[in-house]
């Protein structure tokens, strides 16, 4: 399966004439982790956002595969930094991410199972969701983006506020995940997170992509200032 191809042309964000994100043109086709790295305020979630299309466009597009992101969405997963818990239980809130679906019975309750699994949710689905730790929470939010089976996942910020086992936890279920032949965007402020799981980097400032590069041709030899600067903790 060939990896999808995600092409921003002229993209800009504005709101109250002040420039938020772009202009963006981008061109990306690899398979794997990209993950899209800044400092705070940098763009990482606006662009997440404008991938999945989420957001109106001052001027430019996104495509998905040529298709409007809009109209693909079917195809993507995305865990968001929050989501709330829903007071049902463990299964009942996976199960909402397939209320549209036309899956019989039995077919949604094996791709439940099948979610718990991957995102190595170990409790009883019927336990109520509100009872969950802060990691399995975050899980609980992977095996809702998961569950309907997509070819794309995004992830923004998916390891913020996990203590270190939740966090290699959550990295050991991304990399299977890739492994498995999902594309995978994800932002992250951790630059040893990012070393541990990119196969390339998206590094933005101020709005703006600065840099597109491999993992190890960023982590060696940055070729931007502002991604020089933030890889030395000085941005």
């Amino acid at each position: 399966m060939s990896a999808p191809h995600l092409q921003f042309s002229g993209l800009t964000i504005g709101k109250n004439g002040k420039s938020l994100l772009g202009p963006i043109d981008l061109d990306l086709t690899s398979s794997g982790i990209t993950v899209i790295m800044g400092p705070n305020g940098a763009g990482k979630s606006l662009f997440l956002f404008a991938a999945h299309g989420l957001l109106d466009f001052s001027s430019g597009s996104v495509s998905w595969g040529g298709q409007p992101a809009r109209k693909t969405r079917a195809s993507r997963g995305f865990v968001f930094q929050s989501t709330p818990i829903l007071r049902r239980s463990v299964a009942g809130n996976i199960a909402l991410a397939l209320h549209s679906s036309t899956l019989r019975r039995a077919e949604r309750s094996e791709r439940i199972a099948n979610a718990l699994t991957e995102a190595r949710l170990g409790t009883d689905p019927r336990k109520p969701a509100a009872a969950l730790s802060g990691g399995e929470r975050k899980r609980l939010d992977l095996a809702r983006a998961i569950v309907t089976d997509p070819r794309i996942l995004l992830l923004d910020e998916p390891a913020a506020n996990l203590d270190p086992a939740s966090t290699k936890e959550l990295e050991e279920i991304l990399r299977r995940i890739a492994q498995n032949g999902t594309k995978i965007l994800m932002s992250t402020h951790d630059i040893a997170q990012a070393r541990r799981l990119a196969d390339d980097i998206l590094f933005f400032d101020n709005g703006q992509l600065v840099e597109q590069a491999g993992a190890d041709d960023f982590f060696d030899a940055a070729k931007s200032i502002p991604a020089q600067k933030f890889l030395k903790g000085e941005l």
